[in-house]
């Protein structure tokens, strides 16, 4: 086993620290950073405004140790996803969505889940770990890099400055709030103008809910925010999205409306559409009700079916029922277009695959329990 640090596991401020210990000057640890995700590049001897000693002592220290593509399966309406093979063996899952005006990388932030929402393929999978950060940020590496060669296989020119990520949303596997730590590391990578150098708006963090760090996430992060809420009274939330028994409809919109009005930004809650349980009109009018005082938009998600399941997806004609009814509340409705259902990279179905719980998973797993209990 290798003695070096994987140069992939440091952000700015943990490289700044690593130079100057080693008597470097700390803005090396920006060049570096600029070679590694602004021109994709692993290789430090190829970082040629580096003197030759530095990129000795750099090579005596850090190596670049990316996870293995097991799987790329690309959609028939273009998105691609990715099983990305971690050193344990345990696998993520990563999804790209290219549209006209934008191109969308869905990552995760952990292996499975543990706050098992119903409607939710990674949640009945449960939880094996969070991701490190070199975890995380080599999704978005890997991803670039990916699509970048798969468009000069077609003979597409892709120029060292294309943005071929236009934003960045943490929907993927995992509740990124309970792995809060290395998740704020990469959105720092991200929106950091000499990194990733991508804009506030273009960074969002899905969460269904975990409200004491969220609201630490409210107050210092510039990213920006979506609640999976899919129910408008406790009642039902309890039975779809288990965590709203500990922290309830009531705390959680409050901390959301008090976002919105300290901070100056929308947030977009999130409501997948399940046929008979929660796309009646009464539940549209309850939904109204409830985001009021918040200055919201609502993203409505046709639910998409996986293995086992007994949710079904509300008929067409509901949905568009259930959004006139906000619309003419006064909200702004968007109803999500469902991709890569046929590579089962739609929302919901991302699933990876875990190796068999050691004893020390099933120790972090207890551990795990006891943090959202505690």
């Amino acid at each position: 086993m290798s003695s070096k640090l994987n140069l992939l596991n440091f952000d700015k401020a943990a490289l700044q620290e690593w130079f100057v210990a080693n008597d470097e000057k700390p803005f090396r640890a920006t060049q570096i950073l600029k070679w590694i995700h602004q021109h994709g590049e692993l290789d430090i001897d190829n970082m040629t405004d580096v003197g030759k000693k530095l990129r000795e002592k750099l090579k005596n220290n850090f190596e670049a140790v990316l996870p293995e593509v097991a799987v790329d399966n690309i959609s028939s309406d273009g998105t691609r996803k990715w099983l990305f093979r971690l050193a344990d063996g345990n696998c993520v899952e990563t999804v790209y969505i290219p549209e006209k005006t934008r191109a969308t990388l869905c990552i995760s932030s952990q292996v499975g889940c543990g706050l098992n929402c119903s409607f939710c393929a990674t949640g009945a999978q449960g939880f094996n770990r969070n991701l490190e950060l070199h975890e995380i940020i080599a999704q978005i590496w890997l991803a670039h890099k990916l699509v970048a060669d798969y468009k000069e296989l077609e003979g597409k020119v892709v120029k060292p400055t294309e943005k071929i990520i236009s934003n960045v949303v943490f929907m993927g596997m995992g509740e990124p709030l309970l792995n809060y730590g290395n998740v704020q590391k990469v959105i720092d990578l991200l929106l950091d103008d000499n990194i990733y150098n991508l804009s506030k708006y273009r960074v969002t963090l899905s969460s269904s809910g975990v409200v004491p760090i969220l609201e630490k996430f409210c107050k210092t992060s510039n990213a920006a925010l979506a609640i999976s809420l899919h129910a408008p009274n406790d009642e039902l939330r309890n039975k779809l999205v288990p965590i709203n028994k500990k922290y309830n409809l009531e705390y959680l919109l409050k901390v959301c409306e008090d976002y919105t009005k300290s901070r100056d930004r929308q947030v977009t809650f999130e409501y997948v559409m399940l046929d008979g349980v929660n796309d009646t009109k009464e539940c549209a009018r309850q939904l109204v009700k409830i985001l009021k005082n918040i200055d919201c938009k609502i993203n409505l998600i046709p639910f998409n079916s996986f293995s086992n399941t007994l949710y079904k997806r509300s008929l067409d004609e509901n949905i568009d029922i259930f959004s006139s009814i906000l619309h003419k509340a006064g909200y702004v409705v968007t109803v999500r277009k469902t991709r890569g259902e046929d590579i089962a990279a739609a929302c919901g179905q991302l699933a990876g695959k875990f190796q068999d719980r050691t004893s020390r998973s099933r120790l972090l797993l207890e551990k795990y329990k006891k943090d959202i209990a505690a």
